[in-house]
């Protein structure tokens, strides 16, 4: 019996857990897939996630690898754990990868989120779960010129929680390279009062796009000004920039190889 790498690409609704990766003593995303993968192999498996998204936040491309006996047939996988972990979970595809060292973290190239604000008098039921309803007109084109200072490579500590310092490790470094960034006005058959905020970076800190969301939605609501963003940035003090967008807006949409 030999060991293959596999990879799938997993879609959930993050509202019932508490966030994605495994914890102890709370359901998340990454431990019901885990347990229920076990039930069904019969093996140990360990299991590595590309990103790590918080309690609420939602997931469509989040991407999974981990090592299983080469006699399974992925797809039948994916159909058993599709039927064990609905409705909040599904695998979107499964399958083996040549390259035994692939890992769904270290081998990402870069992460792509997605965040949806609902920007209307009233609140739209179907969206409550999924969008950050912000009753104020926002302004989105200056939301959108909020986004320029943020291209590039930048250190994001004014926009991020910092992990607790371990004893005897290196501070962590909090430089991300954002590679676009972007809000744009959209609809559905719910609203087309719709604005959503789309980013892709080569990995972010804990809060990151949350909270970039908050003090853009600030700009829109003339709270702050465009130019406002860069000096935040600069200025690496999370006391003020704005606040942290709820989590039910965010969705991880795509990780790039």
């Amino acid at each position: 019996m030999t060991a293959r790498r596999f990879r799938m690409t997993v879609a959930y609704d993050g509202a019932p857990f508490h966030g994605f990766a495994e914890s102890e003593d709370v359901e998340t995303v990454m431990g019901v897939l885990r347990e229920a993968l076990e039930r069904i192999a019969r093996v140990p498996c360990n299991l590595v996630g590309a990103g790590r998204t918080d309690t609420g936040v939602h997931g469509w491309g989040q991407v999974v690898s981990g090592d299983l006996p080469d006699r399974f047939d992925p797809v039948d996988l994916q159909h058993r754990l599709n039927s064990m972990c609905r409705p909040h979970i599904a695998v979107r595809d499964m399958h083996w990868v040549d390259d035994p060292m692939f890992n769904a973290r270290y081998s990402a190239q870069w992460r792509h989120y997605r965040y949806l604000v609902l920007n209307a008098t009233d609140p739209v039921p179907f969206l409550a779960g999924t969008a950050w309803h912000v009753e104020r007109p926002l302004n989105l084109w200056a939301m959108q010129l909020a986004c320029d200072p943020i291209i590039g490579e930048h250190d994001f500590t004014a926009f991020c929680r910092r992990p607790k310092p371990i004893e005897g490790e290196r501070e962590r470094s909090m430089n991300r390279l954002v590679m676009q960034a972007g809000w744009c006005k959209v609809s559905d058959e719910h609203s087309d009062a719709l604005l959503r905020f789309e980013i892709r970076a080569n990995a972010f800190c804990h809060q990151m796009v949350r909270a970039l969301v908050g003090t853009m939605v600030d700009v829109g609501l003339g709270k702050m000004v465009a130019g406002d963003v860069r000096s935040v940035l600069m200025g690496r003090d999370r006391s003020v920039a704005g606040q942290v967008a709820p989590a039910h807006g965010l969705c991880l949409w795509e990780v790039g190889y």
